[in-house]
């Protein structure tokens, strides 16, 4: 593929997205024109639950005694918001302020120069650390030090597991390690009919070498065995290490031994109790709950880790955060609302409406959240566990070298055609020459 290639789908939505906001914006100025209130934009995920609460959010902001109103608007429909929003950029066409900012992205939006550096604003950094682990709040600054991202939420990667099934397979205590894992799987891998094939798994997880399904194997694997590692440390590649060969070799064992297939099901298999556990994150506890069959029990358990592994036990966090875009004409205005997008209240109704974790590090001491986690215990593990996140490194090449890591992992976990070791330094050694290429201008 060349640059050409991924360009000319880029001028496109440019085009689109610009004749649509472009419009949205101008009628949002004239209408704050004529009535002489200042008002900027936001945009929200498309998301139902998520545009439902933004509603409310925006309507109790413009009941108040505040220099600006703000205008709702979602976020353009697309392949990906990231497309959208890089697209606002190039045209010039971004809101003031943006709810559905993927980590993963922000490199491309900060080399565009489509973002407001918010640690220039003097509460930026005291107000965030009141809320979110400094530990953690420095995972979220970009590759020159500052700060363009306000983190926002996460749906923190667990295990979902069939209590019923891990009952009657006699395993008493949950599998914390690699080894725990793969005997649980021997026991949980069965032909329940007697017709001499397989029909109850382990688990299950999509086999197609596309780059993002690896955040929910690989990924969330990979950071619980790394301690919390992400692929960079600063501009360096570093996952060819033995963290990313152990997890390789489990999911190696694991398929070579059959307890995932490798196949692909229609319709949720773990609610149809065939498989005994599911790699997901928070937002899979309402559909389950839709669709469970009468009697049916599950909870969550944090990733196993290797072995000899000693630490805290982290995982893929599935960030999404709060940026200010540059063509902002009201900068502070504008941070003062991104700040009541993260105040108690708000992080209160994030929770109640869409079930997903706010980052904030004393949820479940505060007394305002107490209600909700006694009317919501299962989400009690994940408030737990939302501290021990990662996200994703801003680096522009990111799908690209996910991209590397998915086919090596076609060829290594699923098919067994190279060692864990080769395999890892394939991808490593592909990676660096997508970055020298991508770079080399």
């Amino acid at each position: 593929m060349t640059r050409s290639d991924l360009f000319y789908p880029i001028i496109l939505a440019v085009i689109i997205t610009g004749l649509s906001v472009s419009c949205s914006r101008d009628e949002g100025a004239s209408q704050g024109a004529r009535s002489g209130i200042t008002t900027i934009t936001y945009w929200c995920s498309s998301n139902p639950n998520e545009i439902a609460l933004a509603k409310e959010l925006v309507a109790d902001w413009n009941k108040g005694d505040h220099a600006v109103q703000v205008k709702l608007q979602p976020i353009p429909a697309s392949q990906s918001s990231e497309e959208v929003l890089l697209a606002a950029i190039a045209g010039g066409t971004t809101p003031d302020i943006c709810s559905n900012m993927w980590p993963g992205a922000m490199d491309e939006f900060i080399n565009a120069g489509g973002l407001v550096r918010l640690d220039q604003f003097p509460d930026f950094m005291e107000y965030n650390l009141q809320r979110v682990p400094e530990s953690l709040m420095g995972t979220f600054a970009a590759s020159d030090g500052h700060y363009y991202q306000l983190p926002w939420k996460t749906n923190p990667v667990m295990i979902m597991y069939n209590k019923k099934m891990f009952r009657e397979a006699g395993i008493a205590v949950l599998p914390k390690t690699y080894s725990e894992l793969l005997a649980a799987g021997s026991k949980l891998t069965l032909d329940r009919d007697g017709d001499g094939q397989i029909d109850q798994w382990l688990g299950f997880r999509n086999i197609k070498p596309i780059w993002w399904q690896r955040f929910f194997d690989y990924y969330a694997f990979y950071i619980a065995a790394s301690g919390g590692q992400t692929l960079f440390d600063g501009d360096d590649l570093i996952f060819e290490n033995d963290a990313s060969v152990e997890v390789f070799d489990l999911f190696r064992q694991i398929y070579k031994r059959g307890y995932f297939p490798i196949t692909e099901f229609s319709g949720d298999q773990f609610v149809g109790e065939k498989l005994a556990i599911s790699i997901t994150g928070p937002y899979s506890i309402s559909s389950v709950d839709r669709f469970k069959p009468a009697g049916f029990e599950y909870d969550f358990f944090p990733i196993p880790v290797p072995d000899d592994y000693q630490g805290d036990l982290y995982t893929y966090g599935d960030h999404k955060n709060i940026a200010i875009f540059s063509t902002t004409e009201y900068p502070q205005e504008t941070w003062e609302f991104a700040k009541y997008l993260i105040s108690r209240q708000a992080d209160l109704r994030l929770l109640e409406t869409s079930n997903q974790i706010p980052i904030r590090k004393d949820l479940l001491l505060d007394s305002l959240y107490a209600q909700y986690f006694t009317e919501h215990p299962m989400m009690i593990k994940f408030a737990e566990q939302a501290i021990f996140t990662r996200g994703v490194d801003g680096a522009a090449e990111l799908k690209e070298i996910f991209d590397a890591i998915s086919q090596e992992w076609e060829a290594c976990a699923l098919f067994d055609a190279r060692t864990p070791t080769e395999s890892i330094h394939r991808a490593a050694e592909r990676a660096k020459v997508i970055i020298a290429w991508n770079r080399a201008e």
